[in-house]
């Protein structure tokens, strides 16, 4: 794939921008090792006022990088604002409370006296040059949420940014420099993905974190683990939406929504399976229809659009082949199913989707459909619910609509996925860990799970 900004909304090629090469490669690797040296013996103080410094700079730039992120993947500028903004937040929250996050840990002493110890503790270290292997969909959150941790722990960056943002990747580089990191802390490789696995290799990246697809964690999690190095991934997810019979039905479908079409439809943790029960399936399904076909579909850089285009030509195709599978199946078309009126031939725009009578025999029933569709079951019970919603590879997040509190508690306990949302959509955020099981990946990140993943944590024995 070459590394090119490309407008989805267009299929106009903007900018394109040479690979590094070898020799440039390398010059990186030597600085981000020496970066290490100096930045694992930095204060906390230190650390906090150039993450502050780099979250000021970002909220001036935030129209700026909004406009950028929109022009090279095709989410709304509004939500691309609200993006930026999130990012602010979670450096800022990182800044003041990472000390506390990582301080050191005494456990009682009556519980370890028999080991001989006088005193001990435990206390969280850095690792070193850490490899982010980062998706397009979320091109500024998805970094930041690494960043910032990664940098406040002590350790240093180096981004390989999906090849469709390269102006994003090193607006971030420039960002952390501005701010005064030195040279070395947090460095944008522009390579394309066959670059990635001799770098993994190379003995000064200790560690790497993936959010992607499927096969790219894959890929990362056998190099890394023939070289025994720490990986967290976040990949697909199928989340399942369930709607019980006690639900808030009218705002159970208006969030519905929201929950599907966030970012054009294109996110790991966007509701996509809508699981109702048949006592409110009609009234539910009536109401997530109307609202998916009320949508407006069009310019992302205008303010009033709901749904831009998708990221890629290929995109687009991978999601169009997933619904007529379905639709040859039996599948009903509730609304969408196609290129939008007045997109036929311009862009690559998708109209918001909802299929009705998904059954194990189409793709859509397994498969991640990235993008604004959503396939909606009937189901009788809570039990068969449950199972439908666990009947998936994935296991990211899940949503559950009830006023029941034995609802909430069954679900909390059996649906097997890394979040159970209750009345609400799935979002991520710096106080809450996230990520997923199964094919969904494993690891944290965000809160304090996520900046101990790349920590050295250490046990501190003492005897007199």
């Amino acid at each position: 794939m070459a590394i090119a900004t490309v407008n989805p909304a267009t299929g106009e090629t903007l900018r394109t921008f040479e690979a590094l090469t070898s020799e440039e490669i390398e010059k990186r690797l030597v600085r981000a090792e020496e970066a290490y040296r100096e930045h694992r013996l930095t204060s906390f103080a230190d650390r906090a006022r150039l993450l502050h410094r780099a979250a000021d700079l970002l909220e001036e730039d935030i129209p700026e990088i909004a406009r950028t992120m929109t022009l090279e993947m095709g989410k709304t500028v509004a939500s691309a604002r609200a993006e930026a903004a999130k990012c602010v937040k979670a450096m800022r929250w990182y800044a003041d409370r990472a000390e506390g996050l990582l301080a050191d840990e005494h456990p009682d002493q009556a519980d370890v006296a028999d080991s001989g110890a006088a005193r001990a503790r435990v206390v969280y270290r850095p690792l070193g040059p850490v490899l982010a292997v980062m998706p397009w969909n979320f091109p500024l959150w998805q970094v930041i949420r690494f960043a910032a941790p990664a940098l406040m722990a002590g350790n240093v960056g180096l981004l390989k940014h999906a090849s469709n943002v390269p102006q994003t990747a090193l607006y971030l580089e420039a960002l952390f420099r501005r701010a005064g990191y030195p040279e070395g802390c947090f460095q944008t490789l522009l390579i394309g993905s066959g670059a990635v696995e001799a770098i993994l290799r190379d003995p000064r990246v200790v560690a790497a974190t993936l959010t992607g697809s499927e096969p790219a964690g894959r890929s990362v999690a056998s190099v890394a683990g023939d070289e025994i190095k720490k990986t967290v991934l976040e990949l697909g997810g199928s989340d399942p939406y369930l709607v019980l019979p006690s639900a808030d039905v009218e705002r159970a479908a208006r969030t519905a929504v929201t929950a599907r079409v966030q970012n054009n439809g294109q996110s790991c943790i966007a509701a996509k399976r809508f699981i109702v029960h048949t006592e409110v399936y009609d009234a539910f399904t009536q109401r997530f229809a109307e609202g998916m076909r009320a949508l407006k579909v069009g310019d992302p850089m205008d303010d009033t659009t709901d749904v831009g285009p998708l990221s890629s030509e290929q995109g687009r195709s991978d999601l169009a082949e997933l619904v007529d599978d379905a639709v040859e199946r039996g599948a009903a078309v509730l609304c969408g199913g196609g290129r939008p009126d007045g997109y036929e031939d311009r862009g690559w725009f998708y109209a918001p989707t909802v299929l009705a009578g998904v059954d194990a025999s189409m793709r859509i029933h397994r498969e991640e459909a990235f993008g604004p569709v959503a396939t909606v079951y009937r189901v009788g019970s809570l039990d068969e619910a449950v199972e439908l919603a666990n009947d998936s590879s994935f296991g990211l997040s899940s949503n559950v609509w009830t006023r029941d509190r034995h609802d909430v508690d069954r679900c909390v306990r059996d649906l097997q996925a890394g979040g159970v949302f209750v009345n609400g959509m799935t979002a991520s955020h710096p106080g809450l860990p996230f990520g997923g099981i199964k094919r969904s990946g494993y690891g944290r990140e965000l809160a304090a799970e996520g900046i101990r993943e790349f920590c050295n944590v250490t046990t501190v024995w003492e005897a007199d």
